[in-house]
């Protein structure tokens, strides 16, 4: 994956044109069918592999008739981009000249992406030869593959191509097939079969015009070396997934996810962008700027908010907002930012959209009085009143009055007595006693009734944020309820031993598959680790991280969006959701922030301070991480086997504090 470009296939390495196999370009797809095969052989796929987010390599042999002894003479390999280019190469180990007959079969319906994802793709479109290639043309576009060399033989009703590829003994041949896609413009009449590029077909998107990394080039070295893998798989999967704002190019933030959101998703562009900021604050600067311009700033009860669509939130609440988690987010990832170094001239030039978002929370939330005054409904205006909107909203309020003060405008005493009020009227209303020692419930209905149903969602009452002098947050919980939390999320109706499961398995409606009603969702596991760590319970942080860290493996060191939340046992493997995105914005980015929440930095640029509280667990041995940033200088931390942390590498005059 190379937004906007992505290929799909088989380890085989074969496009079939079932399923979502494919080469697409901005949502269309511009072949399904690319299928090798050469007469009087047959090809054995041996071997295929991702050697990067945007590059894949297959491998096969071919067996001959007539080949002696078990050995074959004839090896295949194809490396492919995002973009669809392969570069096909027969190499030979004969002591002969071969006479290689090769026939590549190729096919496209032009289908959009999301039709493709719901199974529901167009009928094969019929080619025309065209070039040294082959097109097709329907659906408003035109799909083109061009062959290097020229093929000795087009047949354009079977999608056909043909070469006859002599081979010396110890050569080779390779042969390079280039797809494209030119979109149609309307001609006159109406005619939409003129391209509507003038220079010929629109060009794919090489690896020189991708979005440069907007983050530093972190690397990991653990005693766990399955942690390397996996922060350097992470960020090669996000650097796939990242995409240049039309509106401003140099902006740039990262797609949702394949194959459900491979554009702009607010809510996880945010969270990536926050999970980020160790690595840098550029991302967090372009995915700012980028929702900035779609906030709603026309009069009415909507000025201020980010638009996003409803999300499902499994079988005991209506569906939420993902623009109103958009919303409280905004403020929190600026204010963070500043914290970790984004420069003065950015944080004022976001401010104006951060004081929007603040102002919609306070005119948001429930004014009604009684059980519900001062409770943000969501979605609003009828709620219900999630427990994690809360925390979210709650989060925004003391984090943006932070920043309001930091940069000298009006409005924080208000968000500090509001958020101040908050705390109070939650710690009552929310938390449920019981024998057991209480729980948060989940939401409160919009007559006030609690649901008391333990799921992942309550990890975010964990995460606070980071305020001045490197310290956190206070929370929506007090002492006891943050200890009754942690045990709770440790406990194992909560924790599968892979992850922390969306609901409890004791819970009515659990399913190990619900992706919000049982499913181990990685994003959900690394808030509830990181705040874990935050809050000084280290044992259930490590167990949390390692059993992440365990699933990881099972995925090649590439974590789906959700896996099965079925309790590990010995042997078994986690079994990913069969509508689980993968790569995923938020998944890959939770995998690096559970690895570098290990360290325990706490940053306060502004003040010239960064504080180390490391895990004293150590659950993954020794680590050493380098290639972090930290106000825009390069920033390096070594954590021993004892916990202990040491700075290695800093920008000049910063102070490290204990």
């Amino acid at each position: 994956m190379a937004l906007p470009s992505l290929t799909v296939s088989s380890s085989t390495g074969q496009l079939t044109g079932q399923g979502l196999d494919g080469c697409y370009r901005d949502g269309r797809r511009v072949l399904s069918r690319c299928e090798v095969r050469t007469a009087g052989g047959e090809l054995f796929p041996v071997q295929g592999r991702l050697i990067a987010a945007d590059r894949a390599q297959f491998t096969g042999v071919i067996r001959r008739s007539g080949e002696r002894g078990p050995d074959p003479e004839i090896r295949m390999e194809r490396l492919r981009c995002a973009d669809g280019t392969e570069r096909i190469t027969f190499h030979s180990s004969a002591t002969r000249f071969i006479r290689l007959p090769v026939e590549i079969h190729l096919g496209t319906d032009l289908a959009d992406l999301g039709a493709v994802a719901v199974g529901l793709p167009g009928p094969e479109l019929r080619a025309a030869v065209h070039g040294s290639g082959l097109r097709w043309s329907g659906r408003g576009a035109h799909a083109v593959v061009t062959a290097t060399p020229t093929p000795q033989d087009a047949l354009a009703s079977a999608g056909l191509l043909r070469w006859e590829l002599d081979l010396p003994p110890g050569g080779r041949h390779t042969l390079e097939l280039r797809p494209r896609l030119e979109h149609c413009a309307a001609g006159p009449g109406g005619d939409t079969s003129i391209p509507a590029t003038r220079t010929g077909p629109a060009r794919s998107r090489t690896r020189s015009e991708r979005p440069p990394r907007s983050w530093s080039a972190a690397r990991l070295e653990c005693d766990d070396h399955r942690a390397d893998a996996l922060l350097a798989g992470s960020l090669d999967d996000l650097h796939g997934l990242l995409m240049r704002d039309p509106a401003l190019p140099t902006d740039v933030f990262v797609a949702g996810g394949f194959p459900w959101r491979c554009g702009l998703a607010p809510v996880d562009a945010l969270w990536a962008a926050r999970m980020l900021l160790p690595l840098g604050t550029r991302l967090a600067a372009g995915t700012l700027c980028t929702l900035a311009r779609t906030q709603q700033i026309a009069p009415g009860a909507d000025f201020g908010r980010i638009p996003g669509p409803l999300r499902d939130a499994g079988p005991h609440a209506p569906p939420d907002c993902t623009g109103i988690e958009a919303t409280l987010l905004f403020p929190t990832v600026l204010a963070e930012a500043r914290r970790w170094g984004l420069p003065d001239h950015e944080t004022e030039r976001l401010l104006p959209a951060a004081e929007r978002c603040l102002q919609w929370l306070r005119t948001a939330t429930d004014p009604r009085g009684g059980d519900r005054g001062g409770y943000l409904p969501d979605p609003a205006p009828d709620g219900p009143y999630r427990c994690e909107t809360q925390a979210h909203a709650h989060r925004a309020a003391v984090l943006g009055a932070d920043l309001l003060d930091a940069c000298g405008s009006l409005g924080a005493d208000g968000l500090r007595d509001w958020a101040a009020e908050l705390r109070a009227r939650f710690r009552a209303d929310f938390w449920l006693e019981d024998r057991t020692g209480g729980r948060p419930a989940a939401l409160l209905t919009g007559d006030g009734r609690p649901v008391p149903h333990l799921g992942a969602g309550a990890a975010h009452l964990l995460d606070t944020g980071l305020v001045g002098g490197g310290t956190y947050a206070p929370g929506l919980l007090n002492a006891l309820q943050t200890d009754q939390l942690s045990s709770l999320l440790r406990g194992p109706a909560m924790d599968s031993g892979w992850g922390l499961r969306g609901l409890g398995a004791k819970e009515g409606g659990y399913n190990p598959f619900g992706h919000r009603s049982g499913a181990v969702r990685v994003h959900e596991t690394a808030v509830a680790a990181a705040g874990l760590a935050a809050a000084g319970r280290d044992a259930a942080a490590g167990a949390l991280a390692k059993g992440l860290l365990d699933a990881a493996e099972s995925f090649g060191h590439r974590l789906p969006e959700m896996f099965a939340g079925d309790q590990r046992t010995a042997g078994g493997v986690p079994v990913p959701h069969p509508a689980a995105c993968r790569p995923a914005a938020v998944a890959a980015a939770g995998a690096v922030h559970i690895l570098i929440a290990l360290a325990g930095l706490r940053p306060d640029v502004p003040a010239g301070t960064v504080t180390v509280r490391p895990l004293g667990t150590a659950p993954l041995g020794a680590m050493q991480l380098t290639g972090l940033t930290l106000a825009e200088q390069p920033f390096a931390v070594r954590v021993s086997r004892l916990g202990m942390g040491m700075v290695e590498e800093a920008a000049d005059g910063l102070q490290l504090r204990s």
